[in-house]
């Protein structure tokens, strides 16, 4: 199973959004953010839009993931690197690996990342 782990500002448009959705290398099964970012009605029109399988994380289920990619802002308000790279990660359980790391915007309001599910 493919995941994609979504991050982005309250100041992100839609546009932000389809901007990272078409960045990345494969469309993924379901779509990891967190649980107040999901509530965002940008977030809400561009899920129904592209009927997405969406998956939400409360902030400290990131918490001390580590990433191959550092934001400071990112880690000084969630201890971890990236909110993409980590939501993926976290969305397709444990020993999951990436195969895309973060994707930042050209606006820089949004990031995407993908992970893939191990197989158990």
């Amino acid at each position: 199973m493919i995941v994609a782990g979504l991050g982005f500002s309250n100041r992100a448009t839609e546009a932000s959004l389809v901007e990272a959705f078409a960045a990345l290398q494969q469309r993924p099964d379901r779509v990891v953010t967190l649980r107040c970012k999901a509530e965002s009605p940008v977030f809400q029109a561009f899920a129904r839009r592209e009927a997405l399988h969406v998956q939400t994380l409360e902030d400290d289920q990131i918490a001390g993931v580590a990433t191959p990619t550092f934001s400071p802002r990112i880690h000084a308000r969630f201890n971890t690197g990236s909110v993409a790279e980590a939501a993926a990660l976290v969305g397709a359980g444990k020993g999951a690996r990436l195969i895309q790391t973060r994707y930042v915007t050209t606006d820089g309001l949004a990031t995407v990342a993908l992970a893939e599910m191990i197989e158990r």
